[in-house]
């Protein structure tokens, strides 16, 4: 099963996918947009989606550090609602606090350039996010 894992910004939205086994998450692109303009990254997912042969959607979910929902989060769940009902494909919530900081980490430590951090930092986050609901997934059964 191929998962598709996505990270969303104000202006950005980071896209990640999963190998045909589901097991290893690698960053694919980072589709950008008007601040705020959300639904104009929908055909974009859906040409990836058929391209790739998606069949679940992980999004990331920004709550605060003790769980509560803030407007970030109540964006990310309207968005989410909005993918499940334009591609009719299940879209899953995946915590997402600290990837950003996480994947920031990734890129210091390897020395990447502030500018290639900047392009890259939507699509890796994105990565995190899908790599951890796929390990979590792994460690269920």
């Amino acid at each position: 099963m191929r998962y598709l894992g996505l990270d969303l910004g104000t202006k950005t939205l980071g896209v990640s996918i999963s190998d045909k086994t589901g097991l290893i998450a690698s960053a694919y692109e980072t589709i950008r947009f008007n601040e705020n303009d959300y639904e104009s990254a929908l055909p974009r997912l859906k040409e990836i989606v058929e391209t790739e042969k998606v069949e679940k959607i992980v999004l990331g979910l920004p709550k605060h550090m003790n769980n509560d929902f803030g407007e970030k989060a109540v964006i990310a769940t309207e968005f989410g609602k909005k993918l499940q009902d334009y591609l009719n494909l299940e879209v899953i919530m995946q915590d997402e606090r600290r990837t950003t900081i996480e994947a920031t980490n990734y890129m210091l430590e390897a020395n990447v350039s502030r500018k290639k951090r900047k392009e890259k930092i939507d699509s890796l986050a994105a990565n995190i996010i899908l790599q951890t609901y796929l390990d979590r997934k792994k460690n269920e059964k």
